[in-house]
């Protein structure tokens, strides 16, 4: 089946400055994928990352590693194979613990796996040194109890197989003998890099220590921020209320303009009006002038009228003693006239008669 992941998580990916072995380098500018991968054909095990098309991280697992929480959210183990120390800064403490521990996990399934190993290139060597020691046994158990054409037909098969036994015991030994040397060198350099990890680690310490002080002086700095943006939130509240009342000023002040442009205008009017008041004031002089005649005048007419109504009282007084007279003459005069009628009336009965 090959390499199949069996743990993913997300974290900034760090590597020891290679000059100093002191500093943090990042390895990416954002947190990327972290992955441990499971080789079934090899039995091995390999923490990867990638970052776009590179390859930040390819951390064979073996159980000389430890890994090694530095802060709440960071860790970090040696690889002495790539000559790195790589660290991981998480987003969380409990991702930093998920990590830590399938980190145990893995190495104790790699030691596990590496024991295996051994038992087996053990198994093997007991067993070609046991095959070494019995064949001349068998050897002999052939020549007494066989004849030479018996002999050649058991001995020769089972000499074959235990000499391919032997070879095969022999190249494992070699491997073996020569792992064994990788593995004291691999030893050296983990104690090397155990001890660069040391020096790493105090000098982690002493980053911890300082950026412990950085932090109170942060938060100090902080709180002192906070206070200013307090003041600075008072401040611009005035300024708000200071910008509504000024509005409102301009607002008033806009209208105080109007008002007085107007006021201005009507002066203006009244200025005006003020250059014709002489011209109004001989003419009301002369009007003045003119009612004081027309009332004198008035006076007379009235004296006038009054006398007319005397007069005419009297008139009406005569008019009505002549309508008086008149009205006697009238019926003095029917009188007569209907005297004469009779009179006409008795002349023409004395014609008649004569």
């Amino acid at each position: 089946m090959g390499e199949q992941p069996i743990y993913t998580t997300r974290a900034h990916v760090f590597q020891i400055d290679p000059t100093t072995k002191k500093n943090w380098v990042p390895a990416s500018k954002q947190a990327v994928t972290v992955s441990y991968f499971y080789d079934s054909t090899r039995n091995s095990y390999r923490i990867i990352s990638v970052d776009g098309s590179k390859v930040i991280i390819n951390s064979t697992i073996t159980p000389n590693m430890t890994f090694t929480k530095t802060s709440q959210k960071f860790g970090q183990w040696a690889d002495s194979r790539a000559n790195t120390v790589f660290g991981l800064g998480f987003a969380s403490e409990q991702q930093l613990a998920k990590f830590s521990e399938k980190f145990q996990e893995v190495k104790d399934a790699a030691k596990l796996a590496r024991d295996k190993s051994q038992d087996k290139v053990d198994t093997l060597s007991n067993h070609s040194q046991e095959s070494g020691r019995e064949t001349p046994s068998s050897n002999q158990a052939s020549s007494i109890n066989g004849t030479d054409d018996e002999k050649i037909f058991h001995v020769e098969p089972e000499t074959a197989v235990l000499q391919t036994e032997n070879e095969h015991l022999k190249s494992t030994v070699e491997q073996s003998n020569t792992n064994a040397k990788k593995w004291e060198t691999e030893l050296q350099t983990l104690r090397e890099n155990n001890a660069r990890l040391v020096d790493a680690l105090q000098e982690s310490s002493a980053n911890v220590e300082s950026w412990k002080k950085q932090l109170g002086a942060c938060k100090e700095e902080g709180d002192t921020l906070r206070e200013k943006i307090a003041q600075l939130e008072v401040q611009c509240n005035e300024a708000d209320q200071e910008k509504r009342q000024n509005s409102q000023m301009s607002v008033r002040v806009q209208e105080l303009e109007t008002e007085l442009h107007e006021k201005e205008q009507e002066l203006e009017n009244l200025r005006k009006q003020a250059e014709i008041i002489p011209q109004l004031m001989a003419e009301c002089e002369s009007i003045t002038a003119k009612l004081q005649t027309a009332e004198t005048k008035n006076r007379e007419l009235e004296g006038r009228v009054e006398g007319l109504q005397l007069d005419i009282e009297d008139s009406q007084q005569k008019q009505g003693n002549m309508k008086g007279e008149l009205k006697k003459f009238m019926d003095l005069l029917d009188g007569k006239i209907d005297e004469l009628h009779e009179f006409r009336q008795g002349l023409s009965k004395l014609g008649v008669d004569n």
